[in-house]
């Protein structure tokens, strides 16, 4: 079994069809997401399932009743051809401390940016993360969210399916491991394209995505 992260908040599916992917991981794991909000002006909205603990997997994709957006939508949605795990997060209840820690040790996590999204009841959510140095969270390597005062989504009482490994492969892992050092995680990392993979445990039994 491959190593869990500590601290992980969540992994990010991202998806050109949001209502398609949602339904695919209902079918394959007997497990249906809940809608989680809507990102509003990102043109984007998401659907969440517990992966036990204080982790969540956040399925995003764009939001049919926003109008189009001035910029592009998060993560590219409108461009990815295809459902993709595109990166993760780690949860820090001390942003600001993290990232100085993190810089120390050379790596720098890229600006901190306030976010914020309603639930389907109404409730405001707002979070503090950062950005990668190239304006995006930076897919192998973690962004970090602070949800400060806001209840984490995990409170909200979602499906459960619970992570059993999360795994990465890069052209050059070596060249990663002294980036996650700096953030004080471990993820396993093999040869092979960039690509994130998780698998979680189920009805219908495990089941991994990439």
């Amino acid at each position: 079994m491959d190593t869990i992260p500590a601290h992980l908040d969540h992994l990010v599916l991202a998806t050109p069809d949001l209502a398609a992917t949602v339904a695919d991981f209902a079918r394959r794991t007997g497990v249906r997401p809940a809608p989680g909000g809507v990102h509003v002006g990102l043109g984007t909205r998401n659907h969440l399932v517990s992966l036990g603990g204080s982790g969540y997997l956040e399925i995003i994709g764009p939001d049919p009743e926003q109008p189009a957006p001035k910029g592009p939508r998060p993560f590219g949605v409108d461009a990815l051809p295809a459902p993709r795990t595109l990166t993760w997060a780690l949860r820090t209840t001390d942003l600001d401390a993290t990232v100085a820690a993190a810089r120390a040790r050379g790596h720098d996590p890229g600006p901190v940016r306030p976010m914020s999204r309603r639930t389907p009841d109404g409730t405001l959510l707002s979070w503090r993360l950062t950005d990668g140095a190239d304006g995006h969270p930076c897919g192998l390597v973690p962004f970090l969210i602070d949800w400060g005062s806001s209840p984490h989504p995990t409170e909200a009482g979602l499906p459960v399916t619970p992570l059993l490994a999360l795994s990465a492969t890069a052209p050059d892992p070596e060249e990663l491991r002294p980036v996650l050092a700096a953030l004080d995680v471990e993820l396993p990392l093999n040869q092979g394209p960039v690509g994130l993979s998780f698998t979680v445990d189920s009805p219908r039994g495990p089941v991994t995505f990439g």
